[in-house]
């Protein structure tokens, strides 16, 4: 009996240490939480801050990654809004200080001649968004009175499907509580979440998924013009456009029909595909297949500074005339 009671004491303190070890030094229990919107599908929940293998993570009152920002900036700071997916978020695995937003802030901080003494780069973002989400997201919060508008694109974006709340709290990737344990969530972490099948409905979503999505910018863009802004629109690409074969047919025609758009809104446009590919290393460039790593943010957040100092340096003038919708255009 006192042998039994000895085992179950030790492995009760040996879990109670793995449970200590995973949330001290990884920051199991504590994932980012998200939470369901009816206009954004879903937004990361605001005002929550937890740090997972070292790398800060700290949301705002705005569900943006960053410190708490006042509505409207100070006559004198320079304010981008960034909107953008988990490339323009950094995710769990990139520190609060190294998010793309954070560079961009800091190579703008430090432009010479500059006529702000402050600036602010505000992350508006979240895993997987789209067109559609991000519009929706000024739709609801506004621009914060942004100076410049930076919409972050990648390549499948052009391809995102609807909003919507259907994985959140049901997909392991968009927890809406804490798991009981730390241990729970790393032993979910090998387990399968079990589909949804109203969710498989929506990715299948059929139709010009590219007209839809751009149809988003365009309205997007009509908002950063009613509050005065400018709105520049940024691409990166896929890993496997970047080294050979290089992008597939219905990519190259998607990123044509982005051109025209773009010249027809007269809007700021950054395509980084041929950046990319001509980097001495591309592969460098990334993290996995979609996402940047820190060499990529470096090479992304000095091209997106100089083109807003340039954007601000410019006269705005006056968008051509496009029509009501760009649905079933004939690019």
């Amino acid at each position: 009996m006192k042998i039994a009671l000895i085992i179950g004491v030790i492995v009760a303190l040996g879990i109670g240490a793995i449970e200590i070890g995973l949330r001290l030094f990884f920051g199991f229990g504590k994932p980012p939480l998200y939470i369901a919107d009816p206009q954004t599908g879903y937004r990361l929940t605001p005002n929550q801050r937890t740090k997972r293998f070292g790398n800060v993570f700290e949301i705002n009152e705005y569900s943006m990654r960053g410190p708490a920002i006042a509505p409207q900036p100070d006559p004198q700071t320079l304010r981008v809004l960034l909107l953008g997916d988990s490339i323009a978020n950094g995710g769990w695995w990139t520190d609060q200080s190294a998010t793309i937003a954070v560079q961009v802030q800091r190579h703008l901080s430090a432009a010479p001649r500059s006529t702000y003494p402050a600036v602010e780069v505000l992350n508006a973002s979240a895993n997987s968004w789209g067109p559609r989400n991000e519009l929706a997201y000024l739709a609801k919060f506004g621009t914060f009175d942004a100076q410049v508008v930076l919409l972050l694109l990648n390549t499948d974006d052009l391809f995102a499907t609807a909003p919507t709340s259907l994985q959140v709290g049901r997909d392991r990737a968009y927890p809406n509580r804490y798991p009981p344990l730390a241990i729970a969530e790393v032993l979910g972490r090998f387990l399968e979440s079990p589909p949804i099948p109203e969710l498989q409905a929506v990715t299948q979503e059929g139709g010009d998924r590219v007209g839809v999505n751009l149809e988003a910018v365009r309205q997007l863009h009509r908002l950063t013009q009613q509050s005065e802004a400018r709105l520049i629109v940024a691409m990166t690409p896929l890993l496997r456009e970047v080294v050979p074969p290089g992008p597939r047919d219905y990519e190259l025609k998607a990123r044509q029909r982005v051109n025209q758009f773009a010249s027809l809104e007269n809007l700021i446009y950054i395509d980084f595909l041929a950046d990319f590919q001509n980097a001495p290393e591309p592969e460098a460039l990334y993290r996995d297949h979609i996402h940047l790593s820190p060499e990529g943010y470096a090479l992304a957040s000095k091209t997106l500074s100089l083109t807003i100092q340039q954007a601000l340096a410019s006269s705005k003038g006056k968008p051509t005339a496009l029509p009501d919708s760009l649905l079933d255009d004939p690019w």
